[in-house]
């Protein structure tokens, strides 16, 4: 069987879970996975800790500055560009490794969004990726050509958040 090409996409929370439980599925079945964050990377967050759990089965790589222009961040645009182009260049190793069942690219939407990559670099490691590869894209703004080449799409929608009533992010639950 071929593998797919996921999306999940949206202002809803639950992207980047979606694409962990995936992670965790695929561990139940030795499968080989593994995650290259486009976007995390300053912080720590319990999925940095339990990715060491899940080896050797899963490889968590996070390869972003961190937020973009958010919070605290004080990078320059171009680092992040400049993390971002290494992390395709990560991606394209992985993606082309033979090593891996499961490619999951965490907030790649989101990076294309930015301006941080182009969505051609999306495109091709889409059309280039090994036949029995399953590769997964998480991250809200997902472009119209990426979702008309996937072969499973979500769309995660918002409808009540805590953190709009002042609730600020709590461990294990958002990070």
């Amino acid at each position: 069987m071929s593998g797919l090409t996921i999306v999940y996409t949206g202002k809803g929370k639950g992207k980047t879970t979606a694409a962990l439980g995936i992670v965790l599925r695929a561990t139940g079945y030795k499968k080989k996975t593994c995650m290259i964050q486009f976007i995390k990377g300053s912080w720590h967050y319990g999925e940095m800790t339990s990715a060491d759990r899940l080896k050797p089965e899963f490889e968590m790589i996070a390869a972003g500055k961190g937020f973009v222009g958010i919070i605290d961040d004080q990078s320059p645009r171009e680092d992040h560009q400049k993390i971002a182009r290494e992390a395709v260049r990560i991606s394209n190793e992985k993606i082309q490794s033979g090593k891996y069942d499961i490619v999951i690219l965490d907030e790649i939407n989101y990076a294309v969004n930015l301006g941080l990559i182009s969505v051609d670099d999306v495109i091709h490691m889409i059309n280039s990726k090994p036949k029995d590869l399953d590769l997964v894209l998480t991250g809200n703004y997902a472009r119209d050509e990426i979702i008309e080449i996937a072969d499973l799409v979500t769309e995660m929608r918002e409808i009540k958040h805590p953190f709009r009533k002042g609730v600020k992010a709590r461990k294990g639950i958002d990070f």
